[in-house]
């Protein structure tokens, strides 16, 4: 439903047609009806009287629309709509379509057996359609009768060959003619050379609009400054479309072009990095996008763009700041390698206001999205916080903020709909030990590797591997630190339990304090559900509990907290049940609850840790045992 718009035809015509004038070059190469309309100062033609418009009407067998009336009662007709119509219907010209292009014929050819109403839609309208374009760059025009809003207005569709889209709709005439306005100062907002500049009242007004968005945006008003860019982007206006990218990056949209702010020297080090994250994100690209990206860049800037690229693939990028704001970027850094990206976010927010831009162009600090460590942290939630927060000497409070992304506890790996699908599960949590030591605790001779996602650490372990032992249950986990004095080390990988094969790394993992291990499976669904926990102390096993084939084993004194008795009390139900998911919840609270401890999802999900390998999980084989052992040559 659109609403009706007060719209004057007369001012803004007239001012079109003074814009267009100012816009030819003084050559004398234009066409004589140019000239004139040059001369004149008006595109249009003179007003249709009224019995000219009722004359129409009574034509076509149709009353007009409002808005379409009313202009030809100030103009029969205009030329140069936007950029590729050279001449739109007056009274004179204006005639049912009735498919004299062939589009609907075209279009129909496409429908499959089940078209969309949208589909049929693009079929009929040039059948029924009003048709508009007198003289066109291959443009067509119509006028629906059959799409008709509450005041009347019947809607505009567009299409041309060379956009290689379906038609473009426009709820009335009134509407397509300022976007027809808005096109035309979108192709004469750089002038060739030659050519006059493209001064006039509405481009200094919206120069002057992007100024002021610019203001807004460094003092947390990101959305009103947003609004005031895209409608100055609407009309090619310089800087919008550079200053827009850098909010819509910080939301989350990529891919973006930063209208060549990203190639000058003053923004590189900060706009680089993120257009060649993005680019770097499709690696069947080759390097051909991104030298059009780079077109006019100076040999430095392209040299630094390649750099970048190779930094980005191989993980080895750091994001650097100037100032007390580049010492927070720092330690937001070690947090984050560490899992803690709540407090990693935290330490970035805090220092913001302490960011100066690197000129009048930079919204905001962007290099940061390209880092492996510091780029998962942005989330929609907390790219709006940090816009909604002053900077760059802007004074003012933080319009918003962002919410931890971060559950308390462990029981989110029991929520279905988490991120990552942690049907089955494993970790071992030490206390009193750093995440770095955590290998040696639990492997031999293996140290942390860079931080990585799970899906890279797997590639990785992967890679030239040619033996694939049945025996043998080596874990890849990823570290952290799960709480105060506690690290872990995590598998996602949907591992299953082997019961009778299970020896529990919690002994060894611990010296002076505890280790916990916890191997989750209620909710698996290739096999029967299971769920252990165990305990150590001092290198010595505390109690554990094993819940497997329907029947719980434990030993040593469990506390009642943990008591395997509060939660199995009977055969579990199926997989997937209500009674499963809560079983599986309440055991991980009451684990959190007794140890004090959590695990990182954002970072497990989506962050990058440092990885290693575990030894086996399981026993050696016993004499007598057989086991297969698959290699590849």
């Amino acid at each position: 439903m659109t609403e009706a718009t007060p719209f004057t035809w007369e001012p803004f015509l007239r001012d079109w047609s003074g814009e267009w004038s100012d816009s030819l070059s003084d050559d004398g190469t234009h066409a004589r009806e140019d000239e004139t309309a040059r001369r004149d100062r008006w595109l249009g033609f003179p007003a249709a009287a009224e019995d000219r418009i009722a004359a129409l009407e009574e034509r076509l067998g149709r009353r007009m629309p409002p808005s379409y009336r009313e202009f030809l009662a100030v103009s029969d007709g205009w030329r140069h709509a936007g950029g590729f119509i050279t001449l739109l219907a007056g009274t004179g010209e204006a005639r049912w379509h009735n498919d004299a292009s062939g589009l609907a014929a075209m279009f129909e050819e496409y429908l499959d057996e089940d078209p969309t109403p949208e589909e049929l839609r693009d079929v009929a309208i040039w059948r029924r359609g009003l048709q508009l374009d007198v003289e066109s760059d291959a443009m067509s025009v119509v006028l629906d009768p059959e799409d008709v809003d509450e005041n009347g207005e019947w809607a505009v569709y567009t299409w041309a060959s060379w956009r290689a889209e379906p038609p473009e709709r426009f709820p009335d005439f009134a509407t397509f003619m300022r976007a027809m306005h808005r096109e035309f100062h979108r192709l004469r907002a750089r002038p060739a050379d030659g050519e006059p500049e493209f001064a006039n009242a509405t481009a200094r007004r919206l120069d002057a609009q992007v100024e002021e968005a610019r203001l807004w945006a460094l003092g947390g008003d990101w959305e009103r400054a947003g609004r005031a860019l895209d409608e100055a982007k609407e009309y090619g206006r310089p800087r919008a479309d550079g200053l827009g990218d850098q909010i819509r990056r910080l939301l989350g949209q990529t891919d973006l072009s930063y209208q060549d702010l990203a190639i000058d020297p003053r923004y590189a080090v900060e706009l680089l990095p993120p257009l060649v994250a993005d680019y770097a994100r499709h690696r069947h690209r080759d390097d051909s996008g991104l030298k059009y990206s780079l077109r006019g860049a100076t040999d430095d800037v392209v040299a630094l763009a390649h750099t970048l690229l190779e930094q980005v693939r191989s993980g080895t990028y750091r994001y650097t700041a100037a100032g007390p704001f580049g010492e927070a970027v720092d330690r937001a850094r070690e947090s984050a390698r560490w899992g803690d990206t709540d407090g990693a976010w935290r330490t970035m927010l805090d220092a913001l206001p302490l960011w100066q831009p690197l000129g009048p162009d930079h919204l905001a600090p962007l290099g940061w999205v390209a880092d492996p460590l510091l780029g998962p942290l942005l989330t929609p939630e907390r790219g709006r916080a940090l816009l909604s927060a002053p900077r760059g000497g802007q004074a003012g409070e933080p319009r918003g903020e962002a919410t931890p992304s971060d559950p308390t506890g462990l029981s989110w790996l029991a929520d279905p709909d988490a991120p990552g699908d942690h049907t089955s599960y494993r970790f071992v949590l030490v206390e009193g030990v750093e995440p770095q030591d955590l290998p040696g605790r639990l492997a031999d001779g293996t140290a942390l590797d860079e931080p990585m996602t799970f899906h890279e650490a797997h590639s990785r372990s992967l890679r030239g591997r040619r033996e694939f032992s049945g025996f043998e249950d080596r874990a890849l986990v990823a570290v952290g630190r799960a709480g105060a004095r506690w690290s872990f080390a995590f598998d996602g990988s949907r591992p299953r339990l082997a019961p009778r094969l299970f020896v529990s790394p919690a002994a060894a993992a611990c010296a002076d304090g505890r280790a916990v291990v916890v191997w989750g499976g209620l909710r698996d669904g290739h096999g029967d559900p299971f769920f252990h926990l165990s305990v150590a102390q001092s290198g010595a096993e505390l109690y554990a509990f094993t819940y497997a084939d329907g029947e719980v084993r434990r030993t040593g004194p469990i506390p009642p907290a943990l008591d395997p008795g509060r939660f199995f009390t009977s055969r579990m139900e199926p997989v997937g049940t209500e009674t499963a998911i809560g079983t599986e919840r309440a055991l991980l609270e009451a684990i959190a609850g007794e140890f004090g401890v959590h695990l990182p999802r954002h970072a497990i999900t989506w962050g990058r840790l440092h990885m290693f390998t575990t030894r086996s999980w399981i026993r050696p084989p016993q004499d007598g045992e057989t086991f297969t052992v698959t290699r590849f040559e």
